[in-house]
């Protein structure tokens, strides 16, 4: 075979023809423009602290609410997300009942909104109403109410608080009111927010509560998160337990000790009279069960005490049931 060289248009057409054979599947289904005027975003780690952080918030709220408003409150957390301020601001409706938060002892705002189809209904609750006339009311509210309403947001506030000392001291504190979304002018368009959605109901009202905290803040915060979720994959303290071992103590539990033996139909029952013998079936030397809150946990016998009848817990005698 006689040696040949390929010229460049030759080589050109052999890279064409391999690339056709290959097909189409090797290309990228999908392409996905990048805005270089993104901000980072938060490490995931970070936002799953956040996520359970605010799980416990959810809880917390709905029980304080509950107790306050004297109503049923149930809240869900439903959506932890990176936004930019503009998306957060867009999110939200026009009119809007807002509150500008200091986030005390750290520079910067945070994002209060609760739902026009929940904030009427909350009045109504306060003045002595049933709260179920006014969910359709949509309109600015007056500087009256926004003073009444001051106080369910400091129960609120308060819940929150709490919930971010798991993390870090941080004290909400309420610097402002809005109705508009766009007259708020607390960080540049591009900038991050982390926006956390609840679904809230109330009685029988449902509606939403959104709250957006500025990433900065969050990323200055790092460090404690990962001690956070340190601590939270690691073992517990001693003082951890002892913590927990003091809130279980005044815990009660209900012990009964059960002879247990054949049972009976209820037309023999009925049939029993004067004079008739039941038999239990059940030896004196054969072990009784402890049951603690309806669970056997233990084995053993019934002992004489001086006057009184006590339980005596067999050496080896724990029962899984």
């Amino acid at each position: 075979m006689s040696d040949s060289t390929l010229s460049q248009g030759e080589i050109g057409r052999n890279h064409r023809n391999q690339r056709e054979r290959r097909g189409e599947n090797d290309r990228p289904s999908t392409i996905e423009p990048y805005d270089f005027r993104r901000p980072d975003r938060i490490a995931k780690e970070q936002l799953r602290s956040i996520h359970l952080l605010h799980e416990t918030f959810a809880r917390a709220v709905a029980s304080s609410l509950s107790a306050f408003l004297r109503s049923y409150v149930f809240v869900n957390l439903a959506s932890v997300e990176q936004l930019s301020f503009a998306e957060f601001v867009k999110s939200l409706p026009s009119p809007s009942c807002m509150v500008s938060l200091g986030l005390r002892p750290y520079e910067g705002n945070a994002v209060l909104e609760l739902g026009h189809s929940l904030v009427f209904p909350i009045f109504e609750m306060l003045l002595g109403g049933t709260g179920k006339n006014s969910a359709n009311i949509h309109r600015e509210i007056t500087e009256i109410e926004k003073s009444i309403l001051d106080s369910v947001f400091r129960v609120i506030l308060q819940e929150l608080k709490s919930a971010w000392q798991a993390v870090t001291f941080m004290d909400f504190i309420i610097e402002s009111h809005e109705t508009e979304p766009q007259l708020l002018q607390m960080l540049a368009p591009n900038e991050a927010v982390v926006a956390v959605g609840l679904e809230m109901q109330i009685g029988e009202n449902r509606g939403v509560m959104n709250i957006g905290i500025p990433s900065i803040i969050v990323k200055m915060l790092r460090q404690k998160f990962d001690q956070q979720w340190t601590v939270r994959k690691g073992q517990s303290t001693d003082s951890e337990h002892a913590r927990i071992f003091k809130l279980l103590k005044p815990a009660c539990l209900q012990a009964d000790v059960r002879l247990t033996g054949p049972t009976v139909r209820l037309d023999d029952l009925l049939r029993i009279d004067v004079g008739d013998v039941l038999t239990f079936d059940h030896s004196t030397a054969k072990e009784l069960k402890l049951q603690l809150n309806g669970k056997t946990k233990f084995l053993g016998h019934v002992v004489a005490n001086g006057g009184k009848r006590e339980f005596q817990i067999g050496a080896e005698s724990r029962s899984a049931e």
